[in-house]
């Protein structure tokens, strides 16, 4: 068991809802339902930077990565494979009960989040910044 920031981490693989919590303890993060594809949004200023659902029951959640890291995942872990949904050079699903190890996983989510952050206008990065 170790600590990341404000969330215990233990030896067992995390859960959807272990790690929808870790994605909105993100400064500006939001969530919606996208019921179409029964899958939870997480946005920063409506901007996607996580999809958490279940993919062949089992939990997973989507991330956006540059490609050449998304193809380097997706050829060391049969547990990364490219997003269903979404724009498949730039986004991964990443199986949580696999290969992966979460703390690999929660390195991603904050890429993937300071990714979106980046696309922000200048004056909506410094608010979220001074939260």
């Amino acid at each position: 068991m170790f600590s990341l920031g404000n969330m215990l981490v233990r030896g067992i693989k995390m859960t959807n809802s272990e790690l929808l919590q870790y994605c909105m303890a993100k400064m500006g993060a939001e969530q919606s339902v996208h019921s179409d594809w029964k899958a939870t949004q997480i946005k920063v200023e409506d901007v996607l930077f996580a999809m958490v659902k279940e993919v062949e029951e089992r939990p997973a959640v989507s991330l956006k990565t540059s490609p050449e890291l998304a193809e380097l995942l997706r050829q060391q872990h049969s547990d990364v494979r490219p997003s269903r949904h979404l724009n498949k050079a730039h986004w991964s699903t990443v199986y949580l009960d696999g290969s992966l190890p979460d703390s690999q996983i929660y390195y991603l989510v904050d890429a993937s989040y300071q990714q979106a952050v980046n696309t922000l206008p200048e004056d909506k990065r410094r608010i979220l910044a001074q939260s």
